[in-house]
């Protein structure tokens, strides 16, 4: 006994003896390296192949599901307060348009068109007083835990600032250029189409957000309110949701990939010929 033990040890570390074997490879291990199984012990590297031979539970739409649901939505609502708080301490306390900074990221279609592109996202972060900024970011928090439980934070990420410039480019395409438009609202939108799909997908009641929409889409059609901004983040977010929620699993990636690019591409295209459009009819005024 004692000559056989010592002739065993551990193939991690050689100079160790040990007496127990890995369950699925058969090699000794120091209890060190012993790592409890449901029958035995295994070694490290059995453990990691087992755990890497489970398919991890992902989400609807493909992500890697998150302890923490609502960590991307409440990063989105701080650097909206955050955007604010430089409104207001660069000249915006009773007008936010006294604030360069609030100047600098509003969406002006005469700017963008002069190679301003950036004010396409910008004016999602950006709000006209703490009230406008309240309503939205009450609306985001709703809804965004939501949305990105079921896409996990990397597709929530790029899902949002796709529904923050598909809204901006309606706005860009629609609305008169000498008129500046901000707010998230048009992104929170882009959720209610993502939530409404995801909700038919998955059988739930959806009764409450049919009223919801119906209610804030009256709402939308109200003076000083930016309707474009609306529609376009609601039928991105209906195009992103229909894809994310019935795009078969075997090709999931590849289709969400496809849809991405193509979003973005047609976005590019329009703003292009809007861009071409709104010069065309400066020209005359141009030197």
């Amino acid at each position: 006994m004692t000559e056989q033990g010592a002739g065993q040890t551990c193939y991690r570390h050689p100079g160790r003896p040990a007496f127990i074997q890995c369950q699925r490879c058969s090699r000794y291990i120091c209890p060190e390296d012993m790592r409890e199984a449901s029958v035995g012990f295994q070694c490290p590297e059995c453990v990691q192949k087992g755990q890497a031979a489970v398919r991890q539970p992902r989400t609807l739409a493909g992500g890697a599901i998150s302890t923490n649901a609502a960590a991307i939505t409440m990063a989105i609502i701080a650097i909206n307060v955050v955007a604010q708080v430089v409104v207001v301490a660069t000249g915006g306390v009773r007008n936010p348009s006294n604030s360069e900074f609030f100047r600098w990221g509003w969406l002006s279609g005469i700017e963008v068109a002069d190679g301003q592109y950036w004010r396409l996202l910008t004016a999602a972060f950006l709000h006209g007083g703490w009230l406008h900024l309240a309503f939205n970011m009450y609306a985001l928090y709703l809804f965004g835990p939501f949305v990105e439980q079921t896409l996990g934070r990397v597709r929530y990420v790029i899902t949002y600032l796709t529904l923050a410039i598909g809204s901006s480019v309606l706005v860009y395409l629609l609305e008169d250029p000498l008129t500046p438009t901000i707010g998230a609202s048009g992104a929170v939108f882009g959720l209610f189409g993502l939530a409404l799909v995801f909700l038919t997908r998955t059988r739930q009641n959806i009764t409450g957000m049919v009223i919801l929409l119906a209610i804030n889409g009256f709402i939308s059609l109200q003076e000083g309110i930016s309707w474009q901004g609306h529609l376009g983040g609601f039928v991105t977010g209906v195009l992103l949701g229909l894809m994310f929620a019935y795009a078969p699993r075997e090709r999931r990636t590849l289709i969400q990939v496809v849809t991405f690019v193509a979003l973005w591409a047609v976005f590019a295209a329009a703003v292009v010929w809007r861009t071409d459009e709104i010069m065309g009819a400066l020209a005359p005024w141009l030197p």
